[in-house]
């Protein structure tokens, strides 16, 4: 008999999660406490961007398969329950949130039947999950759970859930492991990696490979800061050591930093749950990282006033990116806007365009001004910033755009513009961790 899955929770992860399972032909049902989001979901609309995502919701609400529900005794009938809520920065703090993980665990545990499994993907401190075990089996002894981290990029969830690089289960028995095994039978037969771990080594799994994702981000960032310093190029630079296999060549490019709701808030609640065990001094290094990151955004500012002056005001600057990263419309502690919100705040007049994200920045940051079409962005700017690394943004011509501008001047925040092209055709062109060059 084919399990039936319930997923708790229907942000980024919940939805794509349910339809990829769906996809999979497995009976799933959605369920969130927020109706007006089941009610659009359950009409095939995705309240974000990302590629791919649209078409399979719609198709596999259309199979009969997939649907939505506000109500948790909708899962009653499952086998297998994915909790896929949030865990947000705490206010006020460096740790996660895990109100909603233990909210979904306490209403969860009183409807679903005996012998279930519910299995943890929300991102977690160290220690939750056998936490939320002790309370699962409280209600009933006969309930289980594992944790089952996701490992998503933005711009390819889909990908990354139907073909994982790889799939870690941590799990307290065998017989939860082969359950997890008949869900992810397809992934196997494919043979993704299959790593089995206890609980505490599942959780820290996604913690750790945050961390050093951040800290490459970081290092390569630091290694641009040396560059200006000294008169090298990081780009170069980056380029050579990229070929040693030791280091690869992925996450090596210098700019604005990270941001999105992951990278940042993941590597704070690793500090925060390594601090609460006494192991603060083995994850310090983090706190350079975070700080690293962060000086990123403030150098760029420290380029702009260096090509115009100190005092922005009556300077008009257009910001070419708004998400945090390419084909997303996540603007979570966005680099892009921080940058655009300090411009504004320091008396530049500030217009952003982003081929998915306005309506989102928009709603974060009302006071910035928006604009539906490149042109429309950069017509008399002072200069331009290219913030996020879009593929529309790497296409431009920068001859037909030279005329459209009061200044020819173009910061390249993210090292991905073909420099030779933009000063042929009379730009002045500026990057972290490169020379200026006319």
């Amino acid at each position: 008999m084919t399990l039936k899955i319930s997923v708790i929770g229907t942000g980024y992860l919940g939805v794509t999660h349910a339809a990829c399972m769906s996809s999979m032909g497995f009976q799933v049902v959605g369920i969130d406490i927020d109706a007006s989001k089941i009610s659009a979901l359950s009409a095939g609309e995705l309240p974000f961007y990302e590629p791919g995502l649209q078409e399979l919701l719609v198709a596999e609400l259309a199979s009969g398969r997939l649907t939505f529900s506000d109500s948790i005794t909708s899962a009653a009938s499952a086998d297998v329950h994915f909790v896929c809520v949030g865990t947000p920065q705490r206010a006020g703090s460096l740790a996660a949130d895990l109100s909603y993980v233990d909210s979904a665990i306490e209403n969860l545990a009183p409807v679903i039947k005996s012998g279930s499994l519910v299995v943890g993907k929300s991102t977690v401190p160290v220690g939750t999950a056998e936490r939320l075990l002790a309370r699962l089996q409280h209600v009933n002894p006969l309930l289980d759970l594992a944790w089952n981290p996701e490992f998503l990029r933005e711009g390819f969830a889909v990908e990354d859930t139907l073909h994982p690089n790889r799939l870690v289960v941590g799990v307290t028995n065998d017989d939860a492991e082969a359950i997890l095994k008949e869900v992810y039978a397809q992934n196997l037969a494919e043979d993704v990696p299959w790593i089995r771990a206890d609980l505490p080594t599942a959780e820290l799994v996604k913690g750790a490979a945050n961390s050093f994702l951040a800290t490459k981000i970081s290092f390569i960032n630091a290694m641009a800061e040396v560059c200006e310093a000294a008169g090298g190029d990081v780009t170069v630079l980056a380029k050579a050591i990229g070929y040693d296999p030791r280091i690869g060549s992925r996450f090596l490019q210098a700019g604005i930093g990270f941001g999105g709701g992951c990278l940042p808030k993941d590597i704070r609640s690793f500090m925060a749950r390594a601090q609460e065990l006494g192991a603060d001094q083995s994850l310090e290094f983090l706190r350079e990282i975070d700080a690293i990151n962060l000086r990123a955004r403030t150098r760029v500012i420290d380029l702009v006033r260096a090509e115009l002056e100190e005092n922005l005001i009556g300077y008009k600057i257009a910001i070419l990116g708004a998400a945090f990263k390419p084909d997303s419309d996540d603007v979570r502690d966005s680099p892009a806007l921080d940058i655009a919100s300090q411009l504004q705040a320091a008396g530049a007049a500030v217009t952003v365009h982003d081929p998915k994200a306005l309506k989102s920045a928009q709603l974060r940051f009302p006071v910035l001004n928006y604009a539906e079409s490149i042109e429309e962005c950069i017509a008399e700017a002072d200069l331009i910033l290219h913030l996020t690394e879009w593929k529309i943004y790497r296409e431009l011509d920068p001859v037909k755009l030279i005329g459209l501008v009061k200044r020819p001047i173009i910061i390249d925040g993210r090292n991905a513009l073909d420099r030779d092209l933009w000063i042929s055709a009379g730009w002045k062109f500026r990057a972290l961790g490169r020379k200026a060059i006319n």
